[in-house]
């Protein structure tokens, strides 16, 4: 991951942090998926990304989280900035994906 991108994540990342959860999300599953966990995945292999190291699992994971979340996209109402929220973690899956399939080569 070149310099700017690591930046990005960890400017999204800040971000993402200081985000409250949107609640009206909270204990539901939208296309199949349960949004606390699709969250829960994301960040928790984000911030391992972000420490320097995503091994296979999460990588794993992180491509699963990707697929995920653009299939609810699609389906989350913007009550409460729920579609900027998953998007932000889209867009962090994406760039820790990167990241870590750089670091394997």
């Amino acid at each position: 991951m070149s310099e700017p991108e690591r930046d990005l994540l960890s400017r999204l990342w800040e971000e993402h942090m200081r985000a409250p959860f949107p609640p009206h999300i909270r204990g539901r599953e939208i296309e199949g998926e349960d949004m606390v966990l699709l969250d829960a995945d994301i960040a928790g292999c984000v911030s391992s990304s972000l420490s320097g190291h995503l091994d296979e699992k999460r990588r794993k994971i992180l491509l699963t989280c990707l697929a995920a979340v653009e299939k609810v996209l699609p389906s989350i109402d913007d009550e409460g900035g729920a579609i900027e929220y998953y998007k932000r973690l889209r867009d962090m899956a994406a760039l820790a994906v990167e990241h870590g399939s750089a670091n394997t080569r």
